[in-house]
This record gives structure tokens, C-alpha cells and sequence, in this order.
């Protein structure tokens, strides 16, 4: 029972050539054009401190090992990355966005529903990115719950802390740093305080996604750099 729960595979009538593993929440689609590893990234993403049990959450200290046996696997020829997210832990989202970004295998990510606050970082960190239209993301200054120490310092590693998330989306996209920061400092949407709400082709128009798209849009293009990268 616990094998059937963990993992599931399905071959069309003896056919073997097209198969499908489901396990952890994770899918490793089998094709002759390249083996895909998808990787759902969903609800918030959980740092160092352990949401309640009722949040749909994603545990980076179980994604990370996840990219590594990706990365290493020989039979994975890339990796899908599915987004929808509201965010969560910046630092647990950079760890995951860092680890992508440094993959040598094709990467694709395709948002769905939100990419919002980190989950742009994460977006971004594949070699190509796509957007559904009725999706949106959210840009915004970090915010930080809880007790804070108000005192100069405090503020001025918050502002490292935001730097870093600017550096690296316009380092993987199109967007330049004033353009980004101006969506993130913007008032007039009011987005919670400060902010922007983009939807699908407007993340488009300003250079953080690459392409608006769905599912057999990201396979194609994940088919596509595999092709390439097979070629070298």
C-alpha cells in the first residue's frame, strides 16, 4: 500500500517508451525526446521556521536534495518548474532559486495562479520562463513579521536583504534594476501597502518572464533545450 502511495507508474499497454513517476510530489515524465523531472513549488515556501499545519507549504530542506538528484541523475534530461505560490521565507526562496539558476541541465518554469513576493526569484531562475494569462505576480519591499529591533542597523541589512532579491531577478531576466525596484516601491495599486500586481502579459512586457504560455508551451520549449543541449 505504502509503495502504490509513493509511487505510481504507468505504461500504455506495454508500451514502455512513455511512462510517468509519481513520488514525493514530484514527476518524472519518461519520453523519447528527454526524461522531465517536474518540480511543484506551492503555497508558501517554508524556511527555518515551521508553518501551522494547515498552510500548503514547500519545504525547501526537502527541494534541495530534490535538485541535487536531479542535477546528478543521468536518466533526467531536465526540469520542469511548476510556481504557484504566495511566497514565503526570502531566504529559503533564494536558497531554491540559487540551486536552479546553477543547474547545467534546461530548465523551464511556468506560473500558474500567482508567482507572487519570492516566488518571482524562483520564476526567473530557469533558463526560460512562462506565464498563463490569468496568472499574476506580486512585487513588493520585503516585509519582516514579528519583533524587530528599530534601530538603523536593522533597517540597513533589510535593505541588503532586498538588494539581493532585486540583484538576482535582474540578473536571470529582462527587467533593469530601477525598472524593478520602481514596480516594487510603486503606491498607487496599494498591493497589501506598496507595491505591483502584474498579470500574465504585463510580466511580459516588462522583461521578467520570457513568454506568456501554457503547459504544452513549456514542455515544447524544455523539449527544445534538451535537443540542444544533447547536440553539444
Amino acid at each position: 500500500m505504502d509503495h502504490q502511495r509513493n509511487q505510481i507508474t504507468n505504461n500504455d499497454e506495454g508500451n514502455d517508451e512513455k511512462s510517468s513517476v509519481i513520488q514525493n510530489g514530484s514527476v518524472e515524465t519518461k519520453n523519447p525526446r528527454g526524461n522531465i523531472h517536474c518540480l511543484n513549488i506551492i503555497g508558501q515556501i517554508e524556511g527555518h521556521m515551521v508553518l501551522p499545519p494547515q498552510n500548503k507549504t514547500t519545504k525547501y530542506e526537502h527541494v534541495l536534495p530534490q535538485l541535487v538528484s536531479v542535477e546528478e541523475n543521468p536518466e533526467i534530461d531536465g526540469l520542469l518548474v511548476i510556481l504557484n505560490t504566495v511566497g514565503g521565507d526570502v531566504e529559503a526562496g533564494l536558497a531554491i532559486a540559487e540551486m536552479i539558476a546553477g543547474m547545467k541541465k534546461p530548465t523551464v518554469s511556468l506560473v500558474l495562479g500567482g508567482g507572487h513576493s519570492i516566488g518571482v526569484p524562483l520564476a526567473v531562475s530557469t533558463d526560460y520562463s512562462f506565464i498563463v494569462p490569468s496568472a499574476t505576480m506580486t512585487i513588493h519591499p520585503l516585509r519582516i513579521n514579528g519583533l524587530v529591533i528599530g534601530v538603523m542597523q536593522t533597517f540597513a541589512y533589510m535593505q541588503k536583504i532586498q538588494d539581493r532579491i532585486i540583484d538576482f531577478v535582474t540578473r536571470h531576466s529582462k527587467i533593469s534594476y530601477d525598472e524593478f525596484k520602481k514596480l516594487m516601491l510603486e503606491t498607487d495599486e496599494i498591493a497589501n501597502d506598496v507595491g505591483t500586481i502584474l498579470f500574465g502579459e504585463n510580466t511580459v512586457k516588462y522583461g521578467i518572464i520570457d513568454s506568456v504560455g501554457g503547459l504544452s508551451d513549456a514542455l515544447e520549449k524544455m523539449y527544445e533545450l534538451i535537443e540542444k543541449c544533447k547536440e553539444k
